[in-house]
């Protein structure tokens, strides 16, 4: 008995990551931490809105910021308005560099979906 073909569609997807000495530098979470840090002024408030713990989201900062050339992220301590963190022009930079590298990417993928014949 033959089997009736069905008309499938395929498409290639990819995610982005750059790494440093073969460990993860910069992906898409850790630029959305960036980002949210930006936003709020605060590691504490970043980390709530991706609901994750603030020592996980101290713990990807420090690990971004020791494989930088220079810090993507600093704290400021805690005093009569509190404390806070900010990005640093370097993190403006990796957040803008691994956008565009994304963005890059993803046309790369979206030229060969259109020619792909499996």
């Amino acid at each position: 008995m033959a089997k009736t073909s069905k008309k499938q569609t395929y498409r290639i997807r990819g995610r982005i990551w750059i790494e440093s000495n073969n460990e993860a530098f910069l992906g898409s979470g850790r630029v959305e931490l960036l980002e949210k840090v930006k936003e709020y002024g605060s590691i504490s408030k970043a980390a709530k809105a991706m609901k994750m713990s603030y020592r996980q989201a101290w713990e990807l900062i420090d690990s971004m910021n020791s494989k930088a050339k220079n810090p993507l992220v600093i704290k400021q301590s805690g005093g009569k308005n509190g404390g806070g963190a900010s990005i640093t022009e370097a993190g403006e930079e990796a957040i803008s560099t691994f956008k565009n590298l994304r963005e890059e990417m993803f046309q790369f993928l979206e030229m060969k979906n259109k020619n792909l014949k499996v």
